[in-house]
């Protein structure tokens, strides 16, 4: 009986062990993420992980999320854009314009800026993939003339205050709670919409897991033991939990938090299951093999672009609305805090490697370090040391994983 329990724990570790070298790439920023909240929490002595501050951290990451997650893709197919922080703080500026003193419906000035961001993308795709100038030249022009651009419209108005309600509801507001139901015990005085929507997700990952595991036994490919498989379904669903339950102590479910997940989910979705999202990860990870196979790198260079630009629209909207203001500085750094989330998310440098859900982790990753050391007290200028330790780890982490697979 002793044996065979030892040679069951021995099965175990092993498995454990081959999992965790399998999946360390994907693994390893949820680690990071996980190892900087329990530390920032034990150094603030608990309010780094208050509801309050979750909240504002949620708020302050969707602005940088959603530029990670077009930047993502444009690093899949190996380039690089660094136009869309003043993309992003140029169509703040003209969305505010246009609802302060061009008069324009919030909604109409949002479609106006998401068209214009899908056309700078495109521009930048033209550049890149009909003109074949080099991503980086093509995006740093894109980079002086947003900032320009930026600079014109603020240039006699400074500071655009945006008075219009609605829209500044994107950036600070939150989805409304069920009234008057289940208000005692515990549940006095927490968001029951957002637990209950946190439920729901529960509920939803664990038969989506399901049914995906059955869906690749039934094509044999290879799974995790069904021990270690019930083992993430419990540590998922606890992990979504405290976060829903964190989240509800507060004032819930902000709807910025709400777009990127439907960001995130459209992305994941094209990215897993679509043609599309199979051909943006072939041209990356080799270009010459794709354009073979029939697939267009030309056509593929224009859409990654052209979201990369609307993602840049959205950062625009997300900022100007939680602000309630755009100005000249709008978008600064914005670039390069989308790039560091994208490297440190898991995607490669070298191109084809890279995962959306990735890219919004390691935004929270950078986000998080950034909130801990303020709450902290630490100076600004430590903290840009720190983050680029972090940002030169995970590619030090990328080379090294991708050099032991060749292996």
């Amino acid at each position: 009986m002793a044996r065979a329990n030892k040679s069951e724990e021995s099965t175990l570790i092993r498995d454990a062990n081959r999992l965790f070298q399998e999946n360390i790439r994907e693994w390893g920023m949820y680690i990071a993420l996980l190892v900087i909240m329990i530390i920032f929490t034990i150094t603030t002595k608990g309010i780094f992980l208050s509801s309050r501050n979750i909240s504002n951290l949620i708020n302050q990451t969707g602005y940088i999320a959603v530029l990670a997650i077009g930047m993502t893709l444009v690093i899949i197919i190996s380039h690089i854009d660094l136009s869309v922080g003043y993309l992003s703080g140029f169509l703040g500026a003209v969305v505010a314009t246009a609802m302060e003193f061009w008069h324009m419906s919030a909604p109409v000035s949002i479609v106006l800026i998401v068209i214009l961001g899908a056309m700078a993308g495109f521009l930048t795709g033209f550049l890149v993939g009909q003109m074949k100038i080099p991503a980086f030249v093509a995006t740093l022009a894109g980079w002086l003339g947003y900032r320009g651009a930026l600079q014109l419209v603020t240039m006699h108005r400074g500071t655009i205050v945006i008075t219009n309600n609605g829209f500044n509801a994107i950036g600070n507001g939150y989805i409304p709670d069920i009234p008057y139901i289940l208000d005692i015990g515990i549940l006095a005085g927490v968001h029951k919409m957002t637990l209950a929507l946190g439920i729901l997700v529960i509920i939803f990952y664990i038969i989506s897991a399901i049914k995906r595991r059955n869906r690749m036994l039934y094509h044999n490919f290879k799974v995790f033991p069904l021990h270690f498989f019930i083992l993430k379904l419990i540590l998922m669903s606890a992990l979504i939990g405290v976060i829903a339950w964190i989240l509800s102590g507060y004032r819930g479910l902000s709807w910025t938090a709400v777009i990127v997940i439907v960001v995130v989910l459209i992305y994941h979705f094209i990215m897993a299951r679509t043609n599309l999202g199979r051909h943006i990860y072939a041209v990356g990870g080799n270009p010459e093999a794709a354009q073979l196979t029939g697939i267009s790198v030309k056509r593929i260079t224009y859409i990654v672009f052209c979201s990369m630009g609307i993602m840049a629209a959205l950062s625009g909207i997300l900022y100007a609305s939680r602000f309630k203001s755009a100005t000249t500085t709008a978008g600064t750094l914005f670039e390069l805090d989308a790039i560091a989330a994208a490297f440190v998310g898991g995607a490669s440098p070298s191109g084809g490697i890279g995962k959306v859900t990735g890219s919004v982790v390691g935004a929270f990753v950078m986000m998080s370090l950034t909130s801990g050391m303020n709450l902290m007290g630490i100076d600004i200028s430590y903290q840009y040391i720190v983050r680029a330790l972090v940002l030169v780890a995970a590619v030090v982490f990328d080379v090294a994983t991708r050099n032991r697979k060749k292996r």
